[in-house]
């Protein structure tokens, strides 16, 4: 608890979350809220350490504005730039779509190019643009099967 708490005060962390920085309180609330859907679902939130030391969080939980199952990425800014949140985002993604889930988002600010690189690095797909709070936003999405093309046959014509 006390990392998480650490690392959702911290405005270069989670300043750009959806809901920005936490409260201690609202911290320890999301946390019962994190163990509660893991109970409910087989997956979640997953803590990124590195040599024993917490570096941040990935994982999914359920978007509070009904666009779906999204991957979050929180990490302290000492551990950015290394292939830190590409490594631990791709696996929670592979555990979570490995595990019953059939479609995941991410979501990241337009000028948010660290994010978005992450999530196109590790199979998301740019599908949707949307403004929130006079801001673009990018919707990335990864499925579970993807939708297969049909293929031409002789006569076809493209």
């Amino acid at each position: 608890m006390e990392d998480m708490a650490r690392l959702k005060a911290h405005a270069g962390a989670f300043g750009r979350m959806l809901g920005g920085v936490r409260s201690r309180m609202e911290a320890e609330r999301e946390m019962a809220q994190d163990v509660a859907f893991w109970g409910a679902r087989g997956f979640g939130i997953f803590t990124i350490r590195e040599k024993g030391v917490f570096l941040g969080m990935t994982g999914v939980h359920d978007r509070p504005d009904g666009r779906g199952l999204a991957l979050r990425i929180a990490l302290f800014p000492t551990a950015s730039g290394r292939g830190v949140a590409r490594e631990a985002a791709g696996r929670a993604l592979a555990f979570v779509l490995e595990n019953g889930a059939d479609r995941v988002i991410g979501i990241a600010r337009e000028d948010n190019l660290p994010s978005r690189i992450v999530l196109g690095s590790i199979g998301m797909a740019h599908v949707e643009t949307f403004m929130r709070n006079a801001t673009r936003m990018f919707l990335y999405e990864r499925r579970r099967h993807p939708h297969v093309l049909p293929l031409s046959g002789p006569g076809d014509r493209a």
